[in-house]
């Protein structure tokens, strides 16, 4: 139980990573708020949060809109009395284009939501974390922003931003016993691999085979990464066993990454 009674608060929450997070948290003991813009999307993370016997708050939330971001932090506020974790997990992939066919709104769609929604949710809940002296804010990156990937430029440079916000903030924060880091997944297995591995085949004009295997092959393990590693992660840096960790980008990825 290394998050008994810690107060979670997940972005992306109903689905992938963030609800793979958001119920291994609850079965590491902590209670769980999850963010995401549909209900509807929530509710079977929810249902398996509440089967562990830990409160469960889901908020309809957009990430886009200060408001409701605000909202958000007063619901959990007010509902808890205070929170201990903040993932920034939301994020979109964006287009899958090269640079000069990407319409500028696509591109700061990308920015909108990836960065500006990751600030807008530190700015809510970090004054609540001042006032206890203590927090730890996760931020879901990728190694994208540190290996390219062909036409996702947009995507490549807002996850690599991350990197830079977390760093800084980790500075900001230090003095009033926050912690503030990054996880920087792989290719993980799930839907959103699958829909990059198709635009990579038809990119280069290979089958998606051949496509698949430029990402497990590069791989010392010569695999995927499970979306339970990531959580396994997020679960340590949330704990009281990363009390001296800060400000670190930590790649969970099958080794297809080694760097920072």
């Amino acid at each position: 139980m290394l998050l008994k009674d810690k107060v979670a608060v997940i972005t992306g929450g109903g689905r992938g990573i963030g609800r793979e997070i958001a119920v291994a948290y609850a079965k590491a003991g902590a209670d769980v708020v999850l963010a995401a813009r549909s209900i509807e999307a929530m509710e079977k993370t929810k249902a398996d949060i509440e089967k562990t016997g830990r409160q469960v708050l889901a908020v309809s939330t957009d990430l886009r809109q200060p408001e409701s971001v605000q909202n958000l932090a007063e619901q959990v506020l007010s509902h808890f009395g205070h929170v201990d974790v903040l993932v920034n997990n939301s994020g979109i992939g964006g287009p899958s284009a090269p640079l000069w066919e990407i319409d500028l709104v696509d591109w700061e769609e990308v920015f909108t939501v990836n960065v500006r929604g990751t600030y807008l949710c530190c700015k809510a809940f970090l004054p609540a974390m001042i006032e206890q002296s203590s927090g730890s804010i996760i931020i879901i990156s990728s190694i994208t922003g540190k290996r390219p990937l062909l036409n996702r430029t947009p995507y490549a440079a807002s996850k690599m931003a991350l990197v830079g916000l977390a760093r800084t903030l980790a500075w900001e924060t230090g003095q009033y016993g926050i912690r503030v880091n990054v996880i920087s997944p792989g290719a993980v297995e799930g839907e959103r691999i699958e829909w990059v591995i198709q635009k990579q085949a038809e990119s280069q004009g290979i089958s998606v085979e051949d496509a698949r295997k430029q990402f497990t092959s590069a791989s010392p393990l010569d695999k995927l990464t499970s979306p339970a590693d990531i959580a396994n992660a997020a679960i340590f840096l949330a704990s009281d066993m990363a009390a001296s960790v800060t400000g670190e980008d930590m790649n969970v990825s099958a080794g297809l990454v080694m760097y920072g």
